[in-house]
């Protein structure tokens, strides 16, 4: 029997196969070693392989495809409700196999190595900001313990490096002045590394013609059009810009029955990372609106009139997915909307 769909159920060590033919016929299952997987695909004639979008997955779509062979991958969400009773690995690289042949299935793009090194860097830089604000908050916290404040803000900590610089003995004892300044120091090489990387974002942005276009959209800056151009390489797989809002997690949560439409809260799914650039981009158009002679302006400022705040800027980020989809689907440069 020849082996036309195949399922992979992904691992660090231990990889679990389970393939069938046409008629659904089971030809294949077992376990293979990570050696093994590259050598038991070659000896394969060209089929579908199906796998989760999970940690590896593209770097063994990308194997998997130079072999000749016909990669889909699919978000484990999805593929999820094909799982049957008790969950192990073989029973997982069968829901995979059921799933990847429904024609209803949502598939995700594959990502070349270049753009999975551009979200390294942003993941990178989102790691050390982070570091960044831990290391800000924990000077703070200490210096509060003799009495030395400083505004809020991150630029404001130099502020109170600088306190701590000139601190008398008698406020601040040589051993807090000591730990204090290790602190302060880490806190330098951070702003030099996060400098680094986003040299390298810049870099990348400047010969990357679909990020050059995201840039053009109001509240779009160099990190989130990088963002966004390595995470969707594909924009063809969305039917429209809402339904890539809902990817990314920016429309209401249905709760809905008998007729009754019932809306809550955003849903919060897809990337997060993506949807945290994006509030933060519409959280500075709606502090500009004020200014804004656009059509764009005047629609944040007449809902601003009826909802909270909050409520806006999560509204024009779902507005700046939907432009951004279009954006990349056309490959032109944003086009503010003319007023009435």
């Amino acid at each position: 029997m020849k082996t036309i769909t195949i399922g992979i159920d992904l691992a660090k060590s231990v990889f679990q196969v389970h393939g069938v033919d046409a008629a659904g016929l089971i030809t294949v299952r077992k376990k293979l070693r990570r050696a093994e997987v590259l050598t038991f695909f070659a000896s394969l004639e060209p089929c579908l392989v199906g796998m989760e979008a999970c940690a590896t997955a593209h770097f063994w779509a990308r194997e998997l495809s130079r072999l000749g062979h016909e990669v889909r991958l699919m978000p484990p969400s999805y593929v999820k409700a094909y799982l049957r009773r008790q969950k192990n690995d073989a029973a997982d690289a069968e829901a995979i196999c059921e799933a990847v042949m429904r024609p209803s299935m949502r598939f995700v793009p594959v990502k070349s190595a270049e753009r999975q090194g551009v979200l390294v860097l942003h993941r990178t830089r989102e790691l050390l900001v982070r570091q960044r604000t831990m290391l800000i908050n924990a000077i703070r916290g200490h210096c509060a313990e003799f009495g030395m404040i400083a505004p809020q803000g991150a630029r404001r900590s130099a502020e109170l490096i600088g306190q701590v610089q000139a601190a008398d003995a008698a406020v601040l004892p040589d051993l807090a002045r000591s730990a204090l300044l290790r602190l302060a120091d880490q806190l330098d090489a951070l702003a030099i590394e996060i400098h680094a990387l986003e040299r390298q974002l810049m870099a990348w942005h400047r010969q990357d013609e679909a990020s050059q276009r995201l840039a053009t959209i109001p509240g779009v800056g160099i990190i989130t059009a990088t963002a966004l151009a390595a995470s969707v390489t594909d924009p063809s797989l969305f039917r429209s810009g809402r339904e890539f809002a809902a990817f990314l997690g920016l429309v209401p949560r249905q709760n809905s029955s008998g007729g009754k439409d019932r809306l809550g809260r955003i849903s919060k799914m897809g990337d997060g990372y993506l949807r945290k650039l994006l509030v933060v981009g519409a959280t500075s158009v709606i502090r500009r609106a004020g200014d804004n002679a656009s059509a764009t302006g005047a629609w944040v400022r007449s809902l601003m009139e009826r909802k909270p705040s909050r409520v806006v800027t999560v509204a024009m980020a779902n507005k700046t997915a939907r432009i951004a989809w279009a954006v990349l689907s056309r490959r032109e440069d944003y086009r503010a909307p003319a007023m009435i």
